[in-house]
């Protein structure tokens, strides 16, 4: 399929970056130094209406959808596809295989659920190369919801993005950092305190438990915040300083990955592992029939039990959308953009089924929560869920856990840095149609990059790290991601269907079979996880939902100023 995909994007046309005569975009107007909100594209095409009119709605399509001449084209392919990988690889591969062993029991289920989450990564994202190519703007996703589904889509896209979704990720990866930092550096723990301010006292409301987390400064989220306002300055001088980092720490995770593979390959095989876990034993719970006990003795089926799965793999293979945030900086973006998607998702996705089958072969999958030794706690019962530095110490001793301490160290900063870069690009474009703080349009006079939506970014990431609240928050994110995928691949048949004469320079691999499937699916885990894993998807519908009312309140401030600005 990724074959195809590239071949498919060699032979594409390159289209220019701004329609002959438009001259510079512009999406906004200037009056007495106050911006005004533009108007959106209507997505209503009318086959009858006048040459003149299609033309004019032609003319709007190419500058609102195109790329921003004022950002510097600095992101090559090599660069797209590291920072499509970089932002995926994160901590996640090394810790949720043991919460999904506990889940699914059976070795065959483990592997399989890796599959699904490859499944839906790589197909949304041959998906998204179509939206990628057509509409090569900074914002992305936020764009392409805007402008299939209407501007309170693309709004609660970036509200979500900007509340919980991207800094949320930010703070608890930079969190793990410290974390992780902390095995050569004791100092550095979340017991050290430098600041207690407030323990939250727990509640519940309905099945959610909410509350119990530290609020305050210390020595690991203060590592955390550290970590955050170094990459965010770095940031400001120019999008090829970032991409130069997010190229170097990409490298050397993925090269910790494989080498992960290649050491689990010639030098991890454990003969105990082997026999509990393949043969006869690796079907063992998978078939169709076989009823999973999700606890409080509810039973539910394979099916199900796969769905409940992917809050853990689905959010491990998650950012890979974030390439289309910056795609006003990428060169050739009808090109590039849609092969750093297949490339960068088809290399990760395979690295990351490879490693589960490293750590079949390394540890049993069924262990014991008191079992002495790594063996007999298995992958189930990893201490902390880390199951690749349990891999690692069964194959290397102590120096093999330090090894990978490093790695998961160095893969972190990487997504960090990636999840830095793109996201604040969503919040520049939003400033641009006045769906956010005016200032945060602003770019950097000299490095013409988002220095100011870099800031705000920062700060409200820095305000989750003190908060304790990113780990509660990263909980809820799963359910509301799925909710805006699916939203945005439904905007490509609408977009097929308003703007059939959009020029599409690649065009989704197996349309409309392959993105409907991926719609039926994404919808079968969220009802999933609505009925069986309440506790983490109603608050996030609730962060989504919350976000109408300020779509409105900030319209009608918009309409309040243009009106003070009409008045004499």
């Amino acid at each position: 399929m990724i074959r195809v995909a590239l071949a498919s994007c060699r032979l594409s046309r390159r289209r220019p970056a701004v329609a002959a005569g438009t001259g510079r975009p512009r999406d906004s107007r200037r009056d007495g130094g106050a911006t005004e909100t533009r108007r959106f594209v209507s997505t209503d095409v009318q086959p009858t209406a006048p040459a003149s009119r299609v033309a004019s709605n032609n003319s709007d399509w190419e500058r609102h959808t195109h790329q921003d001449t004022e950002l510097v084209k600095g992101l090559g392919l090599t660069s797209a596809t590291m920072l499509v990988m970089g932002s995926m690889i994160g901590s996640g591969i090394f810790i949720v295989s043991a919460e999904i062993s506990r889940e699914v029991a059976s070795p065959a289920l483990l592997i399989g659920a890796w599959v699904i989450t490859g499944f839906l990564t790589i197909v949304g994202a041959l998906t998204y190369g179509e939206l990628a190519a057509m509409m090569p703007r900074a914002g992305g996703q936020y764009v392409y919801l805007r402008e299939s589904l209407g501007p309170l889509w693309g709004f609660l896209y970036g509200w979500t993005l900007f509340l919980v979704i991207q800094t949320g990720t930010i703070a608890a990866v930079g969190v793990a950092f410290g974390k992780f930092l902390g095995i050569f550096w004791p100092a550095i723990s979340s017991s050290n305190w430098i600041v207690h301010i407030w323990k939250v006292p727990k509640f519940q409301i309905g099945p959610m438990i909410l509350g119990g987390m530290d609020v305050g400064l210390n020595t690991q989220n203060l590592t955390a915040i550290l970590v955050v306002v170094a990459l965010s300055v770095i940031n400001i001088f120019g999008v090829k300083t970032g991409a130069f980092i997010q190229n170097i720490f990409t490298t050397a995770k993925v090269s910790a990955l494989l080498g992960l593979v290649l050491f689990g390959v010639f030098l991890g095989r454990n003969a105990q592992a082997i026999a509990a876990n393949f043969g006869a034993n690796f079907w063992r719970n998978a078939s169709l029939g076989t009823l999973h006990d999700v606890g409080g003795g509810v039973l539910v089926s394979t099916l199900t039990v796969l769905a409940i799965a992917q809050v853990g793999s689905l959010f491990s293979a998650d950012a890979w959308n974030n390439v289309t945030f910056t795609a006003g900086e990428v060169k050739n973006p009808s090109r590039n953009l849609p092969l750093s998607l297949a490339v960068g998702t088809g290399v990760v996705i395979a690295l990351y089924i490879a490693c589960n089958f490293i750590y079949l072969t390394a540890l049993p999958l069924v262990g014991s929560p008191n079992g002495a030794t790594l063996v007999e706690r298995g992958i189930q019962y990893a201490r902390e869920d880390r199951v690749a530095t349990a891999v690692m110490t069964q194959m290397f001793g102590s120096a093999g856990g330090a090894l990978m301490a490093v790695a998961i160290m160095i893969s972190g900063f990487g997504c960090c840095n990636g999840l830095i870069l793109s996201g604040a690009r969503v919040y520049y474009a939003m400033a641009k149609d006045g769906l956010f703080f005016r200032s945060v349009a602003r770019l950097h006079p000299t490095y013409k990059t988002p220095a100011v939506s870099l800031m705000v970014q920062m700060v409200w990431t820095c305000v989750l790290c003190i908060s304790g609240s990113y780990g509660q928050l990263l909980d809820y994110i799963i359910f509301a991601v799925l909710v805006f995928y699916v939203l945005t691949i439904v905007g490509l048949f609408v977009l097929r269907r308003t703007h059939p004469e959009a020029e599409r320079p690649y065009k989704a691999i197996g349309y409309p079979v392959l993105p409907a499937i991926y719609i039926v699916m994404a919808l079968f885990i969220d009802i999933v996880l609505l009925r069986y894993k309440p506790q983490f998807t109603w608050p996030g519908l609730f962060i989504v939902l919350l976000g109408i009312p300020v779509y409105y309140a900030w319209n009608l401030r918009q309409k309040a100023r243009a009106t003070e600005r009409s008045i004499p």
